[in-house]
């Protein structure tokens, strides 16, 4: 039993256990990396790990929390106890979307050269409905209540005035907490409360399943062996390569930070936060960092322990100035050495220029115009992606809760880019790095030598031909830059392509030894004829020679005379 999916059949069973190993690996390693980043942030002490992992995961992949329990002794009423988060941990994002993008893309090499656009649409419909069916016992599990101590949250004590000022949404300020609040209000402070978190399942649903089609489409448009419908050759020669260098890129940039965060976590007092933190929101701080050193302006407001989520100087400017545009200059005035980081930005930028010309096919084009293609395909790319950056690094988490660890009771952060913005800049930037790179690759001889050919079989579009035994590009040229597993017709012993001939190598011109002469005479003349069977015996020719009669019964005993 097959379905035809417009190329050639796939089975049920093969649809199904590709689907379940993409879906299964990336939420195993989601799970695996948020209870790890939960437990090192201590996290697990307030409240269940099970369940925090769970909602954790859920806004990995686009969903979202809701608050609930009775905190109205605390000053917050009807709304104000009921704001959502909408914060993602982006460390466990990207595990997820590569160990589902790579297992999936690898699985459709198994359709050949190229797929039928029905049979792409039925993999990956599998795996977003089995998403979504595991997303759905995630939200269900994401579900828990937090017990944590008032006097931990710096609300209780004794003491004079002087202490910190609490504002709470829909009151005002309520003056010196340590030693100006109420004795009713103290008394609640210092007792236990408890704050519930639940997934709100619609919406999350709604999310996973535009994360998970997201995922896949980067996944089928950055993999550059992965087969493509028919007469879709344009994206595969255009499209992939950029998509590719800009997906490499990034992931290395995320790699640097988490190698900057385990260096920082070395001299500092709780290198275990540290760590937790990095596992859980590196490329959050990479995926800000990258848009902001390529000036595309955020706003955003922080206050409380919130502030502590944020790198040294943003946490500075979100706290001194509410409301303003955060740009690379206003930051700089706090510290110059902001700066750097719009340098390290460029030279990214060219990275993924140069590494986009050399896995772009050039196809006998000349500097010019092969500088053109590749700054249109990158100028595309990045002009989509960096919308895609500021809007994955969004966030707004409301007070009372406790979110990744930190007790942020009368906190607040929210932040977000401008996506107008960030698509202009990342078109320019993006164009202007694609045509430097290209130039480079062409002037130092790399430009296309990387380029995948698109179906096995096909030579690797833009790369030179070797030259064959006579110096010259032909046939055995042509074949030399083939795959390796596309042989001739069999036949007699041929020279391989790029390697000279020798009269060594060659198996019929090699002299024999003294053992392996033959010392039997060599006879001359015409073969001798198969002996002819008699007609009637019911042998035909290609047939298997009959069997030979059993020999007959002795005769019996002779007596003598």
């Amino acid at each position: 039993m097959t379905m035809d999916g417009g190329g050639r059949g796939v089975r049920p069973a093969e649809l199904l256990l590709t689907s379940i190993a993409a879906v299964s690996w990336a939420f195993l390693a989601m799970a695996g990396i948020a209870a790890l980043g939960l437990h090192l942030l201590g996290a697990d002490a307030a409240g269940a790990l099970g369940p925090m992992t769970a909602a954790a995961v859920v806004l990995a992949v686009g969903g979202s929390l809701m608050p609930s329990g009775d905190i109205e002794a605390f000053g917050l009423k009807g709304a104000g106890a009921h704001t959502a988060i909408d914060i993602a941990p982006l460390g466990v994002s990207l595990v997820g979307a590569l160990l589902l993008g790579m297992i999936f893309a690898r699985s459709l090499r198994r359709a050949g050269a190229t797929i039928g656009a029905g049979e792409l649409a039925v993999r990956a419909a599998s795996v977003v409905v089995l998403f979504l069916f595991l997303l759905a016992g995630l939200a269900w599990a994401g579900e828990d209540s937090i017990t944590f101590d008032g006097s931990g949250l710096g609300l209780g004590g004794g003491g004079g005035g002087g202490g910190p000022k609490l504002e709470i949404p829909g009151i005002g300020d309520v003056g010196d907490i340590a030693g100006g609040l109420p004795d009713r209000l103290t008394g609640l402070a210092n007792a236990k409360a408890a704050v519930g978190f639940s997934v709100r399942t619609g919406p999350s649903l709604l999310g996973g399943a535009v994360w998970v089609l997201g995922v896949l489409l980067i996944a089928v448009l950055g993999a550059r062996r992965a087969p493509l419908p028919r007469g879709r050759q344009v994206l595969h020669r255009g499209v992939r390569p950029a998509v590719s260098a800009l997906c490499a890129v990034l992931v290395l940039a995320v790699a640097a930070g988490l190698a900057a965060a385990a260096y920082a976590a070395t001299g500092d007092d709780a290198p275990k936060r540290v760590l937790g933190a990095a596992l859980l929101g590196a490329p959050n701080g990479v995926f800000l960092a990258v848009p902001l050193g390529l000036f595309v302006s955020w706003r955003g407001t922080a206050s409380g322990a919130l502030t502590k989520v944020l790198p040294s100087p943003l946490d500075e400017l979100l706290s001194a100035r509410a409301d303003e545009p955060v740009t690379l200059g206003r930051l700089a005035e706090l510290d110059a050495l902001v700066w750097l980081l719009a340098v390290a930005c460029a030279l990214m930028m060219l990275c993924v220029g140069v590494l986009t010309a050399v896995r772009t096919p050039r196809d006998g084009l000349g500097v010019t115009a092969f500088a053109a293609r590749c700054a249109v395909a990158l100028g595309v790319a990045t002009a989509v992606a960096l919308p895609l950056l500021v809007l994955a690094t969004r966030v707004k988490a409301d007070a009372s809760l406790s979110v990744l660890g930190f007790d942020v009771f009368g906190a607040g952060l929210e932040l977000s880019g401008n996506a107008p913005m960030a698509l202009a800049l990342g078109a320019a930037w993006g164009a202007a790095a694609g045509a430097v790179g290209g130039v480079l690759a062409c002037a130092t001889g790399t430009a296309g030598r990387r380029a995948v050919a698109h179906g096995p079989g096909a030579a690797a579009a833009g790369r030179p031909a070797a030259e064959g035994p006579a110096g010259a590009a032909g046939p055995a040229g042509a074949a030399g830059a083939a795959h390796p597993g596309v042989a001739g017709p069999p036949g007699p012993y041929r020279p391989s392509p790029g390697r000279p001939a020798r009269d060594d190598t060659n198996p019929y011109k090699r002299p024999l030894l003294p053992d392996e002469r033959s010392t039997a005479p060599t006879q001359t003349g015409r073969p001798l004829p198969p002996p002819r069977r008699p007609r009637g015996s019911g042998y035909r020719y290609g047939a298997p020679p009959p069997e030979e009669p059993p020999p007959p019964p002795p005769g019996p005993p002779q007596w003598p005379r």
